[in-house]
């Protein structure tokens, strides 16, 4: 070879090689594609509670359980474990960590074989990236890439990028999945020793995780914990902690992944559109609280249950959070299983009943109709185009003139049909859909005056809200599913707020509640909750509704094939579930003090409790709330020489009633002679809970007798000091409530007092 063709040779190399060095250079200046470091497009999603606990997953269009969490939310002795475990100095090189090469290169040589890689962060991260092949040539691709991505990334974007991206056993990928698989939890709140366990499991994920090997993934865990001491994470005191940790292998549920709150779950799945999903990194935080939630599930289940003989199957509940609008709980079914567990009656369409009665109420409060107002609760028929029309009530009785208060707090139908005559079918409709009542599609004329007794079918959700409405003040705004929505229209007005905490008022209202209820101790609270219950025609379907100053609790009780129950009503039916309800959000949330009449601007005056006219010295007076708009109560005329004189349209159905003025003026009626005293409330054995904050000042207990012997008076004794009043506010510890009469009768209860935190 001649010394000209040397030359060029040498030529040719030296060429080669600065097109290749300067490509190289030239390829590692130039900034990756911003896709390279962005978020995948296509993962599954995790939905969390309102604290970041998971309620499902769902998994990416691979398979994989795949979740994405930003670095700043990520529990930092998870960084330090990965960078422990696979990087020790990862902080300080760029890319490649020399020393460590060189000694894995002469280990490889040696064997005439990869058996050693000495892959930075940096280096893994390009292989998880671009799937780079093993051997030499892929790591040479690991080497190059990695040089390019700590030239144009921060460590902490490579951070974020790697703990997201890598492998952890399962078909995980990033530790946000493996967090919630393994441990049921997030990767912000995990720990020394959970961090430590998923930062073991990352150098081999099929072989060293806690479902295929507890003994395994236990010793490359506390080998974890020990480079975290030595590299000054931890101390050594904090190791031994970490260390004693037991390896959770998950249960079967674990395995299949989160799947909690399955109704409201799948509720938010249909609502979310892939840019909701991608902003928040494919995690997606509702307002849902997992621990009232699961509280709900066993209400519901166990009021079932009780009802079971009733021939009562399914029960659904929701509460919502006033001020927000946050679905706090959302029970669809008493569980998720088979065909019909899979309804959802928080949502499905049924006859409310009676539910809706206080719209039209407050519909009347607001056309100048006052609490006073007295309706009639006679036999009357209406004509409509199908026939007569002739409600009846639940017990087939009827009361005479009953006011306003009395004959919505007992749920009356004739009164609520004679409104609706009154004020129009299309008027109360108009009102129900400012309420949020979507669900009412059809015209007024086709739901007619039955509207009043719920002849429409509506959502619990809908009815929840409305409800939620009169709390706030008379103002209706959608419920809120997202922790992240910010974009919740401005509340629009259903009612004026006087009229809103008027109707509030007669729903608390105990006493105005006797003549439909009786006692129902089921709705004795110890703060201030606003009442209502509905049954549709034939028992299919039984509601109530709870409302306080801070939350609204709503709850059904039926069968999904509409079979009738039997013979349950609000009281033995919805009631008891509801009342379980109440407490158990109680416990998390402050149920608070709803507005009341005075600070919306009404005023007190003074009424007959049988006329609703303004009051006289020959009638029983009571207070009544009077608003602004509506008109003074007109002078009594019904009181007149020491006697009741109905007005004509009463006095002939007075005649064939075996009943007294005195009655029909709100005096109960004599037990039987032979009936023996009873202490209806408390009852022995009780253990009540003081809520928190400023409604605890009115946390009292009812005190309830019934019997002949109640009727001749009764005195009562606390811990055996003596007490007047029918209600008591008790203190924290072991109370004996007494109850005797003057013939010798006694009862007695006792019950436990405890603080909301105990």
């Amino acid at each position: 070879m001649t010394r000209r063709t040397i030359r060029r040779a040498l030529l040719a190399v030296a060429g080669a090689v600065t097109f290749v060095v300067t490509g190289t250079v030239a390829w590692l200046l130039v900034p990756p594609n911003e896709t390279v470091l962005g978020t995948p497009a296509a993962l599954g999603v995790t939905i969390t509670d309102r604290d970041g606990v998971p309620l499902r997953d769902t998994r990416g269009p691979d398979g994989a359980r795949w979740r994405w969490i930003p670095l700043g939310e990520i529990d930092p002795i998870v960084t330090a474990a990965f960078i422990a475990a696979e990087d020790r100095t990862f902080l300080d090189h760029h890319g490649i960590a020399f020393t460590s090469l060189a000694r894995a290169a002469r280990d490889n040589l040696a064997a005439g074989r990869v058996v050693s890689g000495a892959s930075t962060i940096s280096m893994q991260l390009a292989r998880l990236l671009h799937d780079l092949p093993r051997g030499w040539w892929g790591k040479v691709q690991q080497v190059a890439w990695a040089l390019r991505l700590e030239r144009h990334a921060s460590k902490q974007q490579l951070l974020e990028q790697y703990l997201n991206r890598v492998p952890l056993g399962q078909g995980t990928v990033g530790i946000e999945a493996a967090s919630a698989l393994y441990f049921g939890t997030s990767a912000a709140r995990l720990g020394a020793g959970r961090a430590a366990l998923l930062a073991g499991i990352a150098r081999s994920p099929a072989r060293d995780n806690p479902f295929t090997s507890p003994e395994r993934a236990a010793a490359r865990r506390d080998g974890v914990l020990t480079a975290l001491v030595r590299a000054g994470y931890l101390q050594e005191t904090e190791r031994t902690l970490a260390a004693a940790e037991p390896v959770n292998a998950g249960s079967a549920r674990a395995r299949r992944g989160a799947f909690r709150a399955p109704h409201f779950t799948t509720r938010v799945l249909a609502s979310l559109d892939s840019s909701t999903a991608g902003t928040d990194g494919a995690r997606i935080r509702t307002t849902l609280d997992i621990t009232l939630q699961e509280a709900i599930e066993r209400d519901v289940r166990q009021v079932v249950q009780s009802l079971a003989a009733q021939r009562v199957h399914h029960a659904a509940a929701v509460v919502l959070h006033n001020a927000t609008g946050d679905v706090l709980a959302w029970v669809g079914s008493p569980d998720f299983d088979g065909e019909r567990g899979q309804v959802d009656m928080v949502t499905s369409r049924r006859q409310p009943g009676s539910a809706l009665k206080p719209f039209l109420y407050a519909l009347a409060f607001e056309r100048g109709y006052g609490a006073h107002t007295v309706l009639d609760d006679i036999p009357r028929a209406w004509m409509t185009s199908t026939g007569p029309y002739r409600p009846r009530n639940y017990d087939r009785r009827f009361r005479g003139p009953v006011r306003a208060r009395v004959a919505l707090a007992s749920s009356l139908n004739v009164p609520a049909v004679q409104l609706a005559d009154e004020l129009g079918a299309t008027a109360f409709l108009a009102l129900l859909h400012r309420a949020g009542f979507a669900s009412l599609t059809r015209s007024a004329d086709h739901y007619g005056l039955g509207l009043a007794l719920g002849n429409g079918e509506v959502s619990l959700l809908e009815l929840a809200n409305a409800y939620r409405a009169l709390a706030n003040a008379g103002s209706y705004s959608p419920v809120r599913r997202l922790a992240i929505d910010d974009s919740t229209a401005p509340a629009q007005p259903v009612v004026r707020a006087d009229v809103a905490a008027l109707t509030l008022d007669i729903l608390a209202d105990a006493d105005a509640r006797l003549a439909g209820f009786g006692e129902a101790p089921v709705f004795d609270f110890p703060f201030p909750v606003a009442v209502k219950t509905g049954t549709s025609r034939h028992f299919t379907d039984n509601w109530a509704v709870a409302v306080t100053g801070g939350f609204t609790v709503a709850v059904w009780v039926g069968n999904f094939d509409g079979t009738p129950m039997a013979a349950v009503s609000g009281i033995t039916g919805a009631g008891p579930l509801l009342r379980r309800a109440v407490l158990s959000t109680a416990e998390r949330y402050s149920a608070g003090l709803f507005p009341t009449p005075d600070a919306a601007g009404a005023t007190r005056v003074r009424v007959c409790r049988t006329s609703g006219m303004a009051a006289v010295p020959a009638c029983d007076a009571i207070d009544e709330w009077q608003l602004a708009n509506a008109a003074a109560p007109a002078p009594d005329d019904w009181h007149r020489h020491g006697a009741v004189i109905l007005p004509s349209r009463f006095a002939e159905w007075e005649r064939s009633q075996p009943r007294t003025p005195r009655a029909l003026a709100g005096a109960r009626e004599a037990a039987p002679a032979d009936a023996p005293l009873q202490l209806l409330s408390p009852r022995d054995g009780d253990v009540y809970v003081l809520p928190s904050g400023p409604e605890r000042s009115v946390a009292t207990v009812p005190l309830r007798v019934a019997g002949a012997e109640s009727e001749r008076g009764v005195r009562w004794t606390i811990n055996g000091a003596a007490h007047r009043g029918g209600r008591w506010l008790p203190e924290v510890g072991e109370h004996v409530v007494r109850v005797s009469t003057t013939s010798g009768a006694s009862r007695e209860a006792r019950i436990i007092v405890r603080d909301a935190g105990q």
